[in-house]
């Protein structure tokens, strides 16, 4: 299996597939509370069975260039994720996600994994606009937005029901050109 090195610190960016469920539901077990409080995955990988069909959605997702996952691994253990929800080629979009067990935040990983995907999507895929949508509440995912030199578009005020509550959603989004732009050496 290929890795994408995320830096000097070791980090790398994995494919996930339906094999490595076991590995998958532990990763989810570590962080369920952390990632739960703004994602709701931890709601929907509850058990192996779950895990496992999750992975197959998205490896059914890359079969079908609809979407994509990809593993965010630090000496050699699954931290995190990063995910294209949706990817949508012939109209140049794509939505980008994410989400780290605690072990793993406040090193960048996921500012790093994200560049990445968004440089395969725009340079290799031809997407012209990715989007990031976020619970208003996680400042920690707003602030990769920022760093990602994604423009807030809006609120969605009260758009996601999650666990018992309505919650405002922000999007953020960053266009070919501005990412092009964005990562030419100043």
């Amino acid at each position: 299996m290929y890795a994408i090195s995320l830096g000097d610190d070791g980090a790398e960016l994995c494919p996930l597939e339906p094999w490595q469920a076991d590995e998958f539901l532990a990763h989810v077990d570590r962080g369920r509370e952390f990632i739960g409080q703004h994602n709701g995955l931890p709601d929907i990988i509850t058990d192996l069975e779950s895990s496992r069909a999750f992975l197959q959605a998205y490896a059914d997702k890359t079969a079908a260039d609809t979407g994509r996952i990809h593993g965010i691994r630090t000496d050699g253990q699954l931290v995190g994720a990063v995910i294209f929800r949706r990817l949508d080629v012939a109209r140049g979009t794509a939505e980008a996600g994410c989400w780290l067990e605690p072990s793993a935040v406040g090193r960048g990983l996921v500012t790093r994994a994200v560049r990445t995907i968004i440089d395969w999507a725009v340079e290799e895929r031809g997407i012209h606009r990715v989007e990031w949508v976020v619970s208003a509440a996680n400042a920690p995912s707003i602030a990769v937005a920022r760093r990602l030199g994604m423009t807030k578009e809006g609120v969605l005020r009260e758009s996601h029901p999650y666990r018992g509550k309505r919650h405002d959603e922000e999007i953020w989004s960053v266009l070919a050109p501005e990412w092009r732009a964005g990562r030419q050496p100043s």
